[in-house]
């Protein structure tokens, strides 16, 4: 913690509903309020846009699909059973002498491409 990140390391970035926001290094913190954000995204996306072409459909209400962007990948990368990123968390959490490096080897062993 509190390491510079390389500009030149890959990253994702996770929308926050409320506006973007762009630090220098991102807390676990920050990470926690990205993830409750998607998911509530993703309910309010649910609701609105499937849910609603759902009912006019079965009422045989003419319906135009609404394209969204779907952050479905995002929350299962982060925390699909088994291998989600908060889930190997909790693991490494539970395993003794882990470290940020034995975290970060788990996610790259299980996520990583090439």
């Amino acid at each position: 913690a509190g390491a510079r990140r390389d500009p030149s390391a890959p990253f994702f970035g996770v929308l926050d509903i409320f506006g973007f926001e762009n630090f220098k290094l991102n807390s676990f913190e920050q990470l926690c309020i990205n993830f409750a954000n998607e998911k509530l995204q993703q309910f309010f996306l649910l609701q609105v846009f499937k849910a609603e072409e759902e009912l006019h459909v079965k009422e045989g209400v003419p319906w135009k699909e609404v394209e969204f962007q779907d952050n479905a990948p995002c929350i299962d990368l982060l925390e699909k059973p088994p291998n989600g990123i908060l889930r190997l968390l909790d693991s490494q959490c539970k395993t003794p002498n882990a470290t940020e490096a034995t975290f970060c080897k788990e996610i790259n062993t299980t996520h990583g491409k090439g």
